[in-house]
């Protein structure tokens, strides 16, 4: 299991033993899933009929079916590993620590503070700077959002945005110098209910 671990890690682009990253996996899941495994515990009686009859399934999973959980866990964790220090993030850009800091402190890069220092999300990098539009978006992006959420709006396929005639992330759109209002607009109603 370890070397087809590591094999995958490696096809990925993770720099990362494969120990280490089921300790990742292990840290996540520990701070992303609940210890309730019955989801109907987390409601009063009046709240677990009020969701069964809007159509939702409170009941325990089966044996044999997979925890929906793992995919969220399995996605912290990546984002988690892929995350640059202050001093890459630094290096990429060509300024100064300090300079990313003040970046983080103004919202025009995001980050979250792991083990005593910054950690960014790799998405907002191009090869040698920041995403070209990447300011206007985050400016328009709402802040009480998880990180997890704004990688996997910044990294998935918009119908709204498209190059040729196919869909692309929003990543994508920007590294290909669309029009960063256009993600900028999408980008404000994250967490909105549709």
């Amino acid at each position: 299991m370890t070397v087809a671990l590591e094999t995958v890690l490696a096809r990925a682009g993770l720099k990362v033993t494969a120990h280490e990253f089921l300790v990742l996996v292990e840290d996540a899941a520990k701070r992303l899933t609940p210890p309730q495994a019955d989801p109907s515990a987390h409601f009063d009686e009046s709240e677990r009929a009020t969701l069964t009859e809007t159509g939702l399934d409170l009941s325990p999973l089966a044996e044999r079916e997979t925890d929906p959980r793992a995919r969220a866990v399995a996605e912290q964790t990546v984002l988690r590993d892929t995350a640059l220090s202050v001093g890459q993030a630094a290096e990429i850009v060509g300024v100064d620590s300090s300079r990313i800091r003040h970046r983080v402190a103004s919202r025009r890069l995001i980050g979250w503070k792991d083990r005593g220092g910054w950690r960014l999300p790799a998405w907002q990098f191009a090869e040698d700077d920041v995403l070209p539009g990447l300011e206007t978006v985050l400016a328009a992006m709402p802040g009480d959002q998880p990180a997890l959420v704004l990688a996997n709006f910044m990294t998935t396929p918009q119908q709204d945005l498209e190059l040729g005639d196919r869909p692309v992330s929003p990543r994508d759109w920007l590294m290909a110098y669309g029009n960063p209002q256009r993600v900028a607009e999408l980008a404000s109603v994250i967490g909105t209910p549709a």
